[in-house]
């Protein structure tokens, strides 16, 4: 049986995801190392991109424990066909194209074939997606001190908070993510 992850929001609602361990390994231990240690506990969804995406942070959930690299995915494990991001998925963010991530994960609110094998898919939405395109739709405001130009940003004007994520693990113990040795940190993490 696949992981379950169940993000708690501030607003009661609730977002369950399965995890996909099968079509992205090293991104689920990533997502599940950093939900085990409570770093997205009291995290403020931070961009929202309408038509296009939420993406829960940019920032490494502002926790100095979540701000490493991961490898490509799909270089990680060349035998894995990088599924198709659309709407009722759960995909990892990453920087460039060579699809570095960490544990910044998003929502796609639209088909995005030019996603695949950079930002892998690892989960689909199994309920709250009345929930996500709720968020789609809140007020928000451009964030307008961004480092990297070009790229869209718009924060929640009324902070949008996850509560907490619980796990579900099935009694499956899940190693530590394979990480980046060198590493040049994204400048939205500073």
């Amino acid at each position: 049986m696949n992981p379950i992850a169940t993000i708690y929001l501030a607003n009661k609602k609730v977002i369950k995801i399965e995890l996909l361990p099968e079509a992205a390994p090293n991104t689920v231990n990533s997502f599940i190392y950093v939900a085990k240690r409570g770093i997205m506990n009291g995290h403020a969804i931070q961009r929202i991109v309408p038509e296009n995406w939420v993406d829960v942070t940019y920032s490494a959930f502002h926790n100095d424990e979540a701000k490493y690299l991961i490898p490509n995915e799909f270089e990680l494990n060349k035998d894995i066909e990088p599924l198709d991001s659309h709407p009722g998925c759960v995909c990892m963010g990453g920087y460039g194209e060579a699809g570095i991530a960490s544990s910044e994960f998003f929502f796609p609110l639209r088909d995005c074939p030019e996603h695949k094998g950079i930002y892998p898919v690892f989960g689909k939405v199994l309920e709250g997606m009345d929930e996500i395109y709720r968020l789609e739709k809140v007020k928000t405001r451009p964030v307008t001190d961004y480092p990297e130009p070009g790229i869209e940003v718009n924060e929640p004007i009324e902070p949008e908070i996850i509560e907490k994520v619980e796990l579900e693990l099935f009694g499956v113990e899940y190693p530590d993510p394979i990480r980046m040795s060198a590493q040049n940190l994204p400048k939205c993490w500073e």
